[in-house]
């Protein structure tokens, strides 16, 4: 009996990676909701919150390629244990900062420390699941983050008078520091599956990535549609719902809510169907295209505010399950060798999207209101904005490419 066949194996290699993944997406989204309190308690314009709020996805960002080379030379088990403990002191650290530099790091520490939460869940699938089962365990861990998302909306609003937050911060801390040791104490041995290819190799192989036109079809819309769509669930989304739909902080935390839980309904969809539809010849791309398609469609209905605005959020949610399709349907056009490499290259271009459009919508609203115009009317400019980079990145993905690069 293999090991992922097992009786146990979903609590020795599943579980410490989807835990992971939902503390990942947990302190991800967690600033959407404190984010009246750090306004009020630190007086901080909106670009100091999205700075501090996109900080994450910087340092975040910036580890994936990194991160995709040690995963594969020192494996999964080692690289996401150490890095847990940095998120901890990461989130320690921004309990006890006083001051927007403080937070600021902080932030950027928690976001390195949970850099490895996702890439390390597909790297020990990759080794120790069958292939076929590969679509549903993706499909799954996303689900894990969905729920960590979810647990970042109504739950934490309701846990922020009595622990306010900073005793949120301190309470994630130690789940993280526990986390760590699980992952350490649970996952198999991986010594014997790590990469013996040289550094230099293993480099001059991702600067080819960056460059290769298979690569960029799908940059664009993982920096804008993916990571547009956190910058939107982790900090922007309640300012839209308090500021240009009049809902009070409780009322947008819940449709919060709703958004995540159409988010983990469209991961579990394509958990329990993604092999069906690929059996029946639907490829990532196609996901893609019909996902960002409908994404665009329901963005401009939230954007003029026509219908019912708790059901295009639970839409959206439900179409953002079209983002995890990236890392699929990039690497489809690359060797089979370099799924690390090319999926922690896209992973990036996501988390850069997310802080290029998490800070620069801030920055947006800053010098529209210096302009005149009122707060509603800002985000809706801003917003709009956004949708018109997302129609630029999706025209690649409808056009038709050359031969794909053939396995090694």
């Amino acid at each position: 009996m293999s090991l992922s066949q097992r009786p146990a194996s979903w609590v020795m290699i599943f579980l410490p990676f989807a835990l992971g993944y939902y503390l990942s997406y947990l302190l991800r989204t967690v600033n959407a909701v404190i984010s009246p309190e750090l306004t009020q308690d630190l007086s901080l314009s909106a670009a100091d919150l999205g700075l501090l709020t996109s900080a994450y996805f910087l340092t975040f960002g910036m580890a994936q390629i990194p991160l995709g080379i040690a995963l594969d030379r020192y494996g999964p088990k080692r690289v996401l244990g150490s890095l847990l403990l940095l998120a901890a002191v990461g989130s320690a650290a921004f309990a006890m900062g006083d001051s927007l530099g403080q937070l600021t790091l902080a932030r950027g520490l928690i976001g390195l420390g949970v850099s490895a939460c996702l890439m390390a869940g597909l790297k020990g699938f990759a080794m120790w699941y069958p292939a076929e089962r590969q679509s549903s365990m993706t499909g799954y861990i996303m689900a894990a983050g969905a729920l960590g998302a979810l647990t970042a909306s109504t739950p934490m609003e309701a846990m922020l008078p009595f622990l306010g937050w900073r005793g949120v911060f301190w309470l994630i801390a130690g789940l993280a520091t526990a986390l760590s040791v699980f992952v350490f104490f649970a996952l198999p041995g991986d010594v014997q599956q790590t990469s013996r290819e040289s550094l230099g190799t293993t480099l001059k192989s991702v600067a080819k990535i960056f460059i290769a036109p298979d690569f960029l079809r799908f940059a664009g819309s993982a920096t804008f549609f993916t990571g547009g769509f956190m910058a939107m669930q982790s900090l922007w989304a309640v300012p839209w719902l308090m500021n240009v739909n009049g809902l009070p902080l409780n009322q947008a935390a819940s449709y919060l809510m709703i958004l995540n839980l159409g988010m983990l309904t469209g991961q579990l969809s394509v958990g329990l169907f993604g092999t069906r539809l690929s059996q029946r010849g639907v490829t990532p791309l196609n996901v893609m295209q019909i996902g960002y398609g409908l994404m665009l469609i329901v963005q401009g209905l939230i954007l003029t505010g026509w219908g019912p605005i708790l059901v295009f959020w639970f839409l959206l949610g439900v179409l953002s399950a079209a983002n995890a399709q990236t890392y699929i349907a990039t690497a489809a056009n690359f060797p089979k060798s370099a799924f690390g490499r090319v999926s922690t290259a896209i992973n990036l271009m996501a988390f850069a999207g997310a802080f290029i459009v998490q800070w620069g919508l801030g920055i947006a609203l800053d010098l529209l209101q210096q302009n005149g115009a009122s707060v509603p009317g800002s985000l809706r400019m801003a917003f709009a904005g956004l949708i018109v980079l997302q129609i630029l990145s999706f025209v690649p993905l409808m056009m038709k490419t050359g031969k794909k690069i053939k396995p090694e």
